[in-house]
């Protein structure tokens, strides 16, 4: 990316982010240990909660290693320095406040307030038909709600947040320039429980990253919109989904119409995991054929558009899990063929040994006509179960994590006899240590100084005709 001359400043502010409000804004999972907090998170070896943070620091207990804000983003998501900072300051642009540290936290933790409105609203209007494409009833309508409108210092957007009783609790500004960076942030003391939105009498609530991305959609589906429920994340944090669902009741289909780019096909898997785990399982992914909503707009309106940009991670894993090839188990020779394909870094060949050993030690009434068609049941699952929110940190971690499963596999080879239970487990410990062989190998592919074009999954990309509101 594009270097960005951070001030000293602002690294000060990022490496001093609470680490503890941010993850949880970014839907990890904290457990509270005393004055500490336990990060909770799965990979292809399992659960682990060796992470412990306080404040803006944290250390892994496991690894022995720690620090602040920054290095956790650059050692757990696998950020380079900049996008770490501009993650942690949670804006994507170069002009940001030379206030020092201390002010800033200060003023954060103002009492909520919304900034004062201008007398009219020509700039935001101006902006968002002219250069967003966007219907100017749609904006009229929300304008109407006095859920939209333009602040009279900056000339900004302001996108506002209601909470059940209809009160202002949170507001989002981007900016109106036509000319510079792009900025947008959210107000100091804003409730993240709740977000720009439009509540319907129907059944569908769709889900997008931000305001402009849901303006655009109902500019494009404009047929009965206001029978839909809408909201804007601002970014891919679920609180004000899950406060939207819990407080409208009719609301039980969810549809993510989130950008169709890494993160947010990222942010899809999991946003379906979270929402899974509360009680909502009808849930749906509509994604557009260009990277978002308004560039799907601005194509409609003859204007260059960004183009989809896929997860190399997802499209890689699921490319070299669909070429692993069935090779017949031999379980004397699987410890030693397990350690030297481990041991000579033939990461292709110990993921088809484990997958093959997997189906091997499945029970027999689930190996159902052979053991190769267990093993492509197997890779099957490998590809439909893999989620790249899960697929965190560098070369280095993922080593250790291959190498912890081939030692707890062979340990577990030892065993001579065998209860039916007993040969389950085998079974899924060797199917882990494929999963993880396979992402080794997906990050020494992605990592090569030449990579193959790889074709993109098919998605979803129009709407289809349910969805145009009818």
């Amino acid at each position: 990316m594009p270097y960005i001359p951070f001030t000293d400043e602002q690294k000060v502010l990022a490496n001093s982010v609470d680490l503890e409000q941010f993850l949880r804004m970014r839907g990890e999972k904290l457990e509270r240990v005393g004055r500490e907090h336990k990060l909770i998170y799965c990979d292809s070896s399992g659960r682990h909660d060796s992470i412990t943070i306080r404040g803006s620091k944290w250390f892994d207990h496991k690894n022995q290693t720690g620090g602040g804000a920054i290095k956790f983003m650059q050692e757990f998501y696998g950020m380079d320095f900049q996008t770490a900072v501009q993650e942690l300051l949670g804006q994507t642009v170069t002009l940001l406040s030379h206030s020092p540290p201390k002010a800033i936290a200060k003023e954060e933790k103002k009492e909520f307030r919304l900034p004062q409105a201008n007398t009219n609203m020509h700039r935001v209007y101006a902006y968002l038909i002219k250069q967003r494409f966007i219907s100017a009833d749609i904006i009229t309508h929300f304008a109407k709600q006095h859920t939209l409108y333009e602040d009279k210092t900056h000339h900004n957007a302001v996108f506002v947040g209601l909470n059940e009783n209809g009160e202002p609790k949170q507001a989002h500004k981007r900016s109106t320039n036509s000319v510079g960076g792009t900025f947008r942030i959210t107000c100091g003391g804003s409730d993240t429980r709740y977000s720009f939105a439009h509540f319907g009498e129907n059944e569908r609530l769709y889900v997008f990253e931000a305001p402009i991305d849901m303006l655009s959609f109902l500019t494009l589906y404009p047929k009965d919109w206001q029978k839909h429920s809408y909201i804007a994340m601002n970014g891919v944090y679920e609180n004000a989904v899950l406060t939207a669902l819990k407080n409208h009741s009719n609301l039980s289909e969810v549809i993510l119409c989130v950008d169709n780019d890494e993160g947010g096909i990222e942010a899809v898997d999991r946003l379906k995991d979270i929402l899974n785990e509360n009680g909502y399982s009808n849930v749906k992914r509509l994604a557009p054929p260009y990277k978002d909503w308004n560039e799907v707009l601005k194509a409609k309106n003859g204007v260059y558009a960004l183009p989809a940009v896929p997860n190399q991670h997802k499209e890689e894993y699921h490319r070299q899990s669909k070429n692993l090839q069935y090779l017949k188990c031999r379980p004397d020779k699987l410890t030693s063929q397990i350690y030297a394909t481990f041991k000579n870094e033939q990461y292709k060949y110990l993921a088809e040994y484990a997958l093959a050993g997997s189906a091997f030690f499945m029970p027999k009434s689930e190996r159902i006509n052979s053991e190769c068609k267990a093993f492509e049941r197997l890779q099957h699952k490998l590809k439909g179960s893999y989620k790249p929110y899960t697929d965190k940190g560098k070369k280095s971690q993922k080593q250790r994590n291959l190498q912890e499963c081939v030692q707890t596999v062979l340990k577990d080879l030892r065993q001579t006899a065998r209860t039916r239970e007993q040969s389950v487990n085998t079974a899924k410990l060797l199917y882990q240590l494929a999963d993880s062989a396979v992402r080794l190998s997906v990050e020494e592919t992605l990592n090569a100084p030449m990579q193959e074009n790889i074709e993109s999954e098919d998605i979803v990309s129009e709407p289809e005709p349910c969805m145009e509101f009818s």
